[in-house]
């Protein structure tokens, strides 16, 4: 059974960071790259950051690109994303999803989901 369970999620200001992590079990995490999802309320989800099985290459929204990292540590069978300069407009539920083979930047490709974690940034 694949599980992917994301946590890291909180309250912050603007300005600030945070971490997240999306911990997978059940499948060869090494064969599957990753993305990191949002949605926020009464919006539909939007792509945020993705990286391939193999960690070399990573794509970001134009809106969080120079400010979130992807990156993946297969010995541990997590990835992360980390969000720094965070602004009101981040706020939302961050879901990771994992996807056999080529990263992609839009979610119908991905099979796997976590459950998703808060994220909310004040001003």
């Amino acid at each position: 059974q694949v599980q992917l369970v994301d946590s890291g999620g909180g309250l912050v200001q603007a300005g600030g960071s945070l971490r997240l992590s999306c911990t997978s079990s059940g499948l060869t995490f090494s064969s599957y790259s990753m993305g990191w999802f949002r949605q926020a309320p009464g919006k539909e989800r939007e792509f945020v950051a993705t990286i391939a099985w193999s960690g070399i290459s990573t794509y970001y929204a134009d809106s969080v690109k120079g400010r979130f990292t992807i990156s993946r540590d297969n010995a541990k069978n997590t990835a992360y994303l980390q969000m720094n300069s965070l602004k009101p407009e981040d706020t939302g539920v961050y879901v990771c999803a994992a996807k056999r083979g080529a990263s992609a930047p839009s979610a119908r490709p991905y099979d796997y989901w976590g459950q998703g974690t808060q994220v909310t940034v004040s001003s």
